[in-house]
């Protein structure tokens, strides 16, 4: 990651900072088969009313008018058109959708659960330290050198939350002024999970952070992208020892009996009270994790501000409390899946052969065709490839394409239980396994 900006251009799709622009920031569009792809990484995956409007409006202009929800509670703008680039980042970086500083860009893959700040079950508000430490990610230049993948997960004690998402390096609240954490993973619900490595002062989670980030860093191959890679190396204690050399005090090795209360994805919505009185959040499911730009700014017009969550859904905050039922129907009306039983609920699928050149099949219209006959229960996950890049956490059944419109079924275990089916043929497949099971 030593190459010049102009190389860099070349080879990840960069807007160089030389370049004539009014973009104070650098954010990254990469090719894809329907257009440019611009990620936006949210705070929080927080939008406001009016920061929603007006990504709606730039994804008109100067895009497809097609946004994608990610499993990082980010958004993607798609089909951005050949010029507009500098259009696009500067509209972006005005309404405070950028980085704070040219080339961290990537680095801002700080993940925190949907309602934290609002549960008021939660261990700790986490949102003013997720602020310092997102700060403090963007003002270190040579944390640029992190994959754009490289992911950094606080958790508050919430009671929805993303625990099967596996990250670089986790925190995870133990109580209002101490975190523990762990690497390559998430937070351990059950016995058999890996435990948390250490607990530290919610004072000094920054240092630790920046301690073990360098640490990757330093040790790391350039093949080495994310800490799992590195954990398959040299292992935890090396780790651990060469981060403690960066520290001025002393990192505390004694919560492997922790656990993490568990959390139920289904949770994710209908109405959830905050700690405001007289206001909720609501929650409801993306479609496939796929807006269109009037379905976001349909979303502006119920809610002074929303989060997209790491289930490519979206939750709703604010909400004064005697509205949340005309809220939901409004939320029906545009589509959304408002139950956790819906069949738009428990489907994902990546971007597709439309979007994508590594993709067999058009995972999403296939997806579609799939909804009506889907009596299944658990997710389905349909993948255009073996990447995987929809769901990064453990699905019941997936259906990986080998052709336009043909599947592999699989069924949690490494072997296909049926191969190169129809959507039809994986509908009587999961209509039959629910009913052995």
């Amino acid at each position: 990651m030593n190459a010049s900006l102009e190389s860099l251009t070349a080879e990840r799709g960069l807007i160089p900072a030389s370049r004539p622009s009014a973009c104070p920031g650098l954010m990254r569009i990469v090719p894809a088969r329907d257009g440019g792809l611009c990620r936006i990484r949210l705070y929080g995956g927080e939008l406001s009313a009016a920061q929603a409007r007006e990504v709606a409006e730039v994804a008109r202009a100067v895009g497809s008018s097609c946004i994608d929800a990610t499993n990082r509670s980010n958004l993607q703008i798609r089909g951005v058109r050949p010029g507009a680039e500098d259009e696009l980042i500067s509209r972006l970086v005005r309404i405070g959708l950028g980085p704070a500083t040219p080339g961290s860009d990537d680095v801002r893959n700080l993940m925190i659960n949907p309602l934290a700040g609002l549960d008021p079950d939660a261990t700790l508000d986490v949102t003013p330290l997720a602020r310092r430490l997102l700060d403090q990610l963007q003002r270190d230049a040579r944390l640029q050198a992190l994959s754009p993948k490289f992911a950094i997960m606080l958790d508050g004690g919430e009671r929805l939350a993303m625990l099967d998402h596996p990250h670089d390096v986790w925190f995870s609240a133990v109580s209002a002024d101490r975190f523990v954490f762990g690497l390559g993973g998430c937070p351990p619900v059950f016995d058999e999970h890996m435990p948390p490595l250490a607990s530290v002062e919610q004072a000094r989670v920054p240092a630790v952070a920046s301690a073990l980030l360098h640490t990757f860093l330093d040790l790391a191959s350039p093949e080495q992208t994310r800490m799992r890679d590195l954990l398959n190396t040299i292992g935890i204690e090396a780790i651990i020892d060469h981060a403690q050399r960066k520290l001025d005090f002393a990192i505390e090795r004694n919560a492997s009996a922790w656990r993490r209360t568990p959390s139920d994805a289904r949770r994710r919505f209908g109405v959830h009270r905050q700690r405001t009185e007289g206001t909720v959040s609501i929650g409801a499911q993306v479609p496939l994790g796929r807006l269109d730009a009037n379905t976001l700014q349909a979303l502006a017009e119920l809610a002074p501000r929303m989060r997209m969550t790491p289930w490519q859904s979206v939750m709703l905050l604010d909400v004064p409390i005697e509205k949340a039922q005309p809220t939901i129907a409004r939320l029906k009306a545009l589509g959304l899946a408002t139950a956790a039983n819906e069949p738009f609920a428990r489907l994902i699928a990546c971007t597709g052969s439309q979007g994508c050149a590594k993709s067999f099949s058009d995972t999403k219209a296939d997806a579609r065709r799939l909804a009506p006959l889907l009596h299944t229960k658990g997710d389905v996950h349909l993948s255009g490839c073996a990447r995987s890049c929809a769901a990064a956490h453990r699905v019941d059944t997936t259906l990986l394409a080998v052709a336009p419109g043909r599947y592999d079924l699989y069924l949690q275990a490494p072997e296909p239980v049926a191969r190169h089916i129809t959507i039809e043929e994986a509908a009587l497949w999961l209509a039959r396994s629910t009913t052995d099971a």
